[in-house]
């Protein structure tokens, strides 16, 4: 135990000296576990290392997908499957050709450490562009986490195939192909539609256990996907993305719980891949690393996205900063680590190759990215980061509702400065036909404009007092307005869900068939 929390303290000191330094933090992980075992802390158990890997890139690999936003990366969409796929699959053949031609490894060798490094790595280009803060023109950004979010699948595919042919093995590569992508796209889908409908008949969302479940959830569809031969990790990010990009009660919380897990999973992860390299083979295999990296880098990532983006309106410093965007990390040496332990007459050490080559990645493409993007003029003149009003829900105690001016309401044709309101509340947006508006003193309000109010967030400490029911086809109040109801004074509907669309109740509010009615039921007055 003090082992570990010595780690996670160093790590966190890492993070500090990252952002000061400009080294990327994850490299540092790996050194802090390089530096453990140069000081007597000695691990080689790879068969731990293999399954602490797996389970730390499916969380990864999954929140990787539910922190994707759908709206804001879908103009980029077509561009970073492209990427993610082919570009995986030509990074992987041509590296490989030239791992053969330059330094004389064996033709499947060559082709399986190719695919290895074949996929860009998330955990980093993520940690790059929210640490160095980067907002990147063209939705170049999106472009990068959709591409380095969804390529490792494709890359560990490959590894498989190529794995599979090394050890002899009489297998149909087309074959391979589809059941993985067939089965992990289909698994992926079905799971997230399962799990959607279950928490919407259920009460788990708001029982403490919703995180606890979404893990297990995780666990069974990478391990479905597994049976059927389909792959996994592409199952578990199209889980993610699915999940992410929809509303439900307890989404926030999923969100605040995978963050942490996440960075944890990538401290320990990096840390143990650290801890189970060998300093001196390091350095034995280093003109190996040096040389593939070099190759990678400058050779093999600017011809695939020059080539696969040929037919798109990217701009050319986008695509030379696409280019430097690919860098490599855990999931390959997750991956060298799986071919270790399923293929030990290898003439080459490739986990230590494969090793060298991400910590020279890390080192060259993520220390340098900030400095290319500026001299590449890629990054936005107004030096802003996007976020959704989401975004800042449960950063602190503030909160976000809207409403809409009716015509002849009190609000309508009123200057804000005019509005009384309580000091603990303002108004945050005004929307008037799809156009947001900043609510300065002197605008005017309008019939129809919608109203973001921000204020202070409550916390319902009995959390007894909101009852809430589906509306069947014979109970009393359907297809009755909540004005004819006559509730007694301790009773009011609140909101109404339809459809998965929260309605805000009022007197000609019309209750229907399937409503989930929310219903304060508090002390009687009299």
């Amino acid at each position: 135990m003090f082992y570990i929390s010595v780690i996670l303290l160093a790590a966190l000191i890492a993070v500090q000296i990252a952002k000061k330094s400009g080294i990327p933090s994850l490299m540092l992980f790996l050194s802090l576990g390089i530096i453990s075992s140069l000081i007597g802390y000695k691990f080689e158990d790879y068969q731990f290392a293999e399954n602490f890997s797996k389970i730390a890139l499916l969380i990864i690999i999954f929140y990787g997908g539910f922190g994707t936003n759908w709206k804001a990366g879908r103009t980029v969409v077509i561009e970073s499957l492209i990427l993610s796929t082919l570009g995986v699959i030509f990074t992987s053949l041509l590296t490989g050709t030239l791992i053969h031609f330059v330094l004389r490894f064996g033709w499947v060798e060559s082709f399986l450490i190719g695919s290895i490094i074949g996929s860009t790595d998330y955990a980093s280009v993520s940690n790059i562009l929210s640490s160095k803060n980067l907002n990147l023109k063209y939705n170049t950004a999106s472009l990068l986490e959709l591409e380095s979010g969804s390529n490792d699948p494709m890359a560990f595919t490959l590894t498989c195939i190529f794995l599979a042919l090394i050890k002899g093995e009489q297998i149909s590569i087309g074959t391979i192909l589809f059941f993985q992508i067939f089965w992990g796209i289909l698994i992926g889908v079905i799971v997230a539609y399962v799990v959607r409908k279950f928490m919407e008949y259920t009460d788990l969302q708001k029982s403490g256990f919703i995180t606890v479940f979404i893990i297990a959830v995780v666990l069974l569809a990478f391990s479905i996907s597994e049976l059927l031969n389909g792959n996994g990790y592409l199952t578990v990010y199209i889980l993610g993305l699915i999940l992410g990009n929809q509303v439900f009660i307890a989404k926030k919380e999923v969100t605040f719980f995978f963050d942490g897990v996440s960075n944890i999973m990538n401290i320990l992860l990096f840390f143990i891949l650290g801890l189970l390299a060998t300093p001196a083979h390091i350095l034995i295999n280093l003109f190996f690393a040096i040389v593939i990296a070099v190759v990678l880098i400058f050779v093999v990532r600017p011809l695939v996205v020059f080539g696969l983006m040929l037919p798109f309106d990217l701009k050319l410093n986008q695509k030379w900063l696409v280019s430097w965007g690919g860098l490599r990390g855990a999931a390959a040496i997750a991956f060298a680590i799986m071919v270790v332990n399923q293929y030990k007459s290898s003439s080459v050490d490739i986990f230590h190759i494969v090793f060298g080559v991400c910590l020279i990645s890390s080192l060259i493409q993520g220390s340098s990215m900030k400095w290319v993007t500026e001299n590449l003029h890629m990054i936005d003149p107004r030096n802003e980061v996007l976020r959704t009003f989401n975004y800042y829900v449960g950063k602190g105690n503030i909160t976000f509702v809207k409403s809409v001016v009716d015509e002849g309401g009190i609000l309508a044709n009123r200057q804000i400065k005019d509005i009384s309101l309580d000091k603990h509340l303002i108004i945050a947006k005004v929307i008037r036909d799809e156009k947001p508006l900043v609510p300065n003193g002197s605008l005017v309000l309008k019939p129809n404009d919608i109203i973001v109010w921000s204020g202070e967030e409550y916390f319902d400490p009995n959390g007894q007092d909101l009852i809430e029911f589906t509306v069947t086809e014979h109970h009393a109040w359907n297809h009755k307005y909540i004005r004819d109801l006559n509730l007694p004074d301790n009773k009011l509907i609140i909101s109404i869900n339809r459809n998965d669309e929260i309605i805000p109740a009022t007197g000609s509010t019309l209750i229907q068939t399937d409503d989930r009615v929310l219903l304060f039921k508090g002390k009687n007055t009299k």
